[in-house]
């Protein structure tokens, strides 16, 4: 019997034949994607290529790409996490009540803040492994447990009068480079490191290919799905920390339907609902996506309840591609 690891990497490994036109729509059509709608609004909006706007537009995916990557390491065990958003609020607030003054070094503040992101998430994943409770009711509840105490902790009321070196970690910039973008660039290589060159990555893949496989060669199930969960609640409350930093106030209302564009995101990027199949590169170009989408709609004075329904529909386009590549 062949190990796991060596399994998975099988899996890995692309096909030696020649690619299709199905297949090359398939592995880049997201690029394309972006390619079409960035040339539109360029063509478009006068405003979109402004060095300001663009810069805008790399602080907003930012925040939306560490939920996707987060939830990345869900999807690909066949998982889901409908919790982020909640947990990017929880983990705001409870930081902002910290930043509020010079009191705590920057560190201990950031460290707090991932701290509840990772109780949550950690709890998501105990609840799913230990009694095996479907992962969309275990987030779907932990979205409501996770909003009520953010407006309990806050009481309803926004948080200001964050301190001045908390401000600079969503609003300032090394370089000319937003500093939310510098993270996330360094969150999606030691992210892409841990799922592609060790073996809690490798184990994350095969889980979701085939669990029951995965048991028999001897990888531990549960610990993989905790991991998961309590990967994705630590970048969530990463998120938090950065969108506090970047709206200079903890908001008990933030991170509403959050989860739903990071779920596009990572659908959008190639990673399968059916799990085991996806990669950290097309969660990133997805999350690409969804922001130019996101703020050329805003720059064309679309409706809010309008850009609801398009999001909608590119999740659910998104979702009938990947069901029917699978068949």
């Amino acid at each position: 019997m062949s190990s796991v690891s060596d399994q998975a990497e099988l899996n890995l490994k692309k096909d030696p034949r020649k690619f299709s036109g199905k297949e090359i729509l398939s592995e880049y059509g997201v690029l394309l994607a972006l390619a079409v709608i960035f040339i539109g609004l360029s063509v478009i909006s006068p405003v979109f290529l402004s060095v300001d706007n663009i810069l805008n537009v790399l602080r907003q995916t930012s925040i939306n790409g560490l939920l996707a990557i987060g939830v990345t390491f869900v999807i690909l065990t066949k998982g889901i996490d409908l919790s982020v958003g909640s947990i990017v609020a929880f983990s705001g607030v409870i930081a902002a009540s910290v930043a509020q003054t010079d009191t705590y070094p920057l560190a201990v503040v950031i460290l707090i803040g991932l701290l509840s992101g990772i109780f949550l998430g950690l709890i998501n994943g105990f609840v799913v492994a230990r009694w095996k409770v479907a992962p969309f009711i275990v987030t779907l509840g932990m979205m409501s447990v996770a909003r009520g105490l953010t407006f309990v902790y806050s009481n309803g009321r926004p948080i200001p009068g964050l301190s001045e070196q908390f401000q600079f970690i969503g609003n300032g910039a090394i370089l000319g480079i937003p500093v939310p973008v510098i993270i996330l660039i360094l969150v999606f290589i030691c992210c892409s490191i841990v799922l592609n060159k060790t073996k809690i990555g490798r184990y994350v893949y095969a889980v979701g290919g085939n669990e029951e496989s995965a048991v028999i060669s001897g990888v531990n199930v549960k610990r993989v799905k905790v991991f998961v969960y309590t990967i994705s609640g630590l970048l969530a409350g990463l998120a938090g920390v950065i969108l506090t930093s970047r709206v200079t106030s903890g908001l008990p209302q933030a991170g509403q339907s959050y989860e739903l564009d990071a779920i596009a995101a990572v659908v959008i990027g190639g990673t399968s609902l059916a799990g085991g199949k996806g990669r950290l590169w097309g969660t990133l170009v997805g999350a690409l996506f969804m922001g130019v989408l996101n703020n050329g709609l805003d720059l064309l004075n679309v409706s809010s309840y309008y850009q609801l329904i398009i999001k909608g529909l590119i999740i659910v386009i998104a979702v009938m591609a990947d069901t029917k590549s699978n068949k």
